[in-house]
């Protein structure tokens, strides 16, 4: 159910803190931690605590909520003194998500290209 903490979810197992992250951020409602695969210098993903399977999903069932992620990643590029940046949500798996709790990638560091990938 959204919102509810899924057993079989990887960022639902770190807010939980049954799986180990190296968290760079933590709010009432969301954590920012490393990826394990970065892509720049600073990629960082920020999560809301409460499990939405995708950035759609969070926007309709719980705006405030993302509008919180979104703040995070502000935090996130100041605390790493990032002067640019990318803010990306994959929603879906033609799109490249590939764990299905709301995310948003925060990368720079380097030049990013456009289009990406």
């Amino acid at each position: 159910m959204a919102g509810e903490p899924q057993d079989d979810c990887l960022f639902c197992k770190i807010v939980a803190g049954h799986v180990p992250a190296t968290i760079v951020r933590e709010t009432e409602t969301t954590v920012a931690f490393r990826d394990i695969n970065p892509q720049a210098p600073t990629h960082v993903l920020v999560i809301p605590k409460a499990h939405y399977a995708d950035a759609a999903t969070l926007a309709t069932a719980a705006p405030d909520l993302a509008a919180d992620v979104l703040r995070e990643t502000q935090a996130v590029a100041d605390e790493d003194k990032l002067e640019s940046y990318r803010i990306v949500f994959n929603t879906g798996t033609g799109a490249g998500q590939t764990v299905f709790h709301a995310h948003a990638h925060v990368v720079g560091g380097r030049g990013l290209q456009w289009p990406p990938g």
